[in-house]
Order: structure tokens, then sequence, then C-alpha cells
């Protein structure tokens, strides 16, 4: 899938513009919203999607069967979550080339990474946020704000670049971000994620108040509709 070597490129040169800082954690959360988000709208599929196989690469390069995810195993290896993205780009480049020499097709071939990069299909902003709530760990991997506001961005792109208008939903959220920043009185331009962990013990304790703040701006807004229904 060209779209995703292109982005993968795009981000090894500038991480800050897409995923904040050079993470492998980052980078996992935001390609499982991009992959997905292209899935959802049948532009590619999971035994085509560009990244399929790669699991398995890198758990036989680390001689291990552990169910870590390939972000996970990455940064066991290099020591470090900044250390493991860099590494990432390099066992990509070389599973791509292994890949296209040995002409790898078929679903006998292909690792189904469902449960590691997918998500079901359906609208992110309405269903996969309540599924999320209840299990965030099969989802983000742990309670993570940071993760789920990397994953939203990897969906945001890819429904951008196939030129896919916004749902209802997603027009609904694109005022999160100034209504968080009104909420706590700041005009720093942070994002709505990194706002709320500023304001919150840890990751964990930060998504369990996205939750809460974003049924409260929810709430928010269908009063004010009702309010102008009324008036």
């Amino acid at each position: 899938m060209k779209e995703l070597f292109t982005l993968l490129q795009k981000i090894k040169e500038n991480p800050v513009i897409y995923i904040d800082k050079p993470s492998i954690t980052y980078l996992r959360s935001f390609l499982s919203g991009y992959i997905d988000s292209l899935i959802t709208l049948g532009f590619t599929d999971i035994n085509s999607c560009g990244i399929e196989g790669f699991q398995e690469s890198v758990q036989e390069r680390a001689k291990t069967n552990l169910t870590q995810s390939w972000a996970g195993i990455l940064i066991f290896s290099c020591g470090s979550d900044r250390n493991a993205f860099y590494s990432f780009f390099e066992l990509f480049e070389k599973f791509i080339k292994q890949k296209n020499d040995s002409k790898i097709q078929g679903s006998e071939d292909v690792l189904r990474l469902r449960q590691d990069l997918m998500f079901p299909r359906f609208d992110i902003y309405k269903e996969i946020l309540g599924a999320i709530k209840k299990r965030p760990g099969m989802f983000l991997g742990t309670n993570s704000i940071t993760r789920l506001d990397m994953l939203l961005r990897g969906y945001n792109l890819a429904r951008r670049e196939v030129g896919v208008p916004p749902t209802e939903p997603e027009r609904e959220f694109e005022g999160f971000q100034l209504w968080v920043e009104g909420k706590y009185g700041i005009n720093s331009g942070q994002s709505w994620s990194k706002i709320i962990l500023f304001y919150s013990v840890d990751e964990h304790e930060a998504l369990q108040k996205f939750f809460e703040l974003f049924e409260e701006y929810l709430n928010r807004n269908k009063s004010l509709q009702i309010e102008e229904n009324c008036g």
C-alpha cells in the first residue's frame, strides 16, 4: 500500500507533526486508527493493508513467541520507546524488501493482525469510544489518553487522504478541542489530550477524565440544540 509507505517516510522525517514525538507506542496507536479507517472505507483489507506479516517478522528476529505486540517487542529489544521508534523503520524496510523479494502472497503467508492493529468496522466517534471506555486495554494496549489521541489522529488522516467527508459525530468532535480549552481556561495550542493529562495524575486517570468530559461536552451540545429549537 503506497500510501502507507509514503506516510511512514513522512513520519520518520518529522514525527512531531503526526505523533508529537519519536515514539513507537504513539506510532502503533496512530497506525491502528489510520489502517482501520481505510479498511472501514473499503480502500484496503486486512490482507493487503501494508503491514500484514510484520508482527511475525519482528517475533522471528527477536526469537520470541511472546504475545506482545511488535511495538512492545521492539521496546524490550531496544531499551526505550524512542530507540524502538527508529529501529522500527530499519526493520520495516528490511521486512518489505524481504517480502517483495520472496513475493509473499496469499492468506497462508499473512498474519491476521486484527487483534493487534484493527478495530471493528464502525463509527469510531460513536461506538468505538464506548468500546474503549469498557475495555481500554483491549483497544489501546493500556489505559492511555495519549494512545487514544494518536489513534484518532490516524483515523482522521486516512479519511482526509481519501477525500471522505466527516460524519456527523466527527464534526461534533471537532469542537471538543475548543471546549476543553475553555473548560480549563487554556489557550496554549496544546492538544485536548495534553491539556487533560496536565490536569490529571497520570495517563490512566486522564483517559477516565476524557470520557467524563466528552460526555459532558455532548450533553452540553444537546442542551444548546434544545434551547435553540425552543427559542
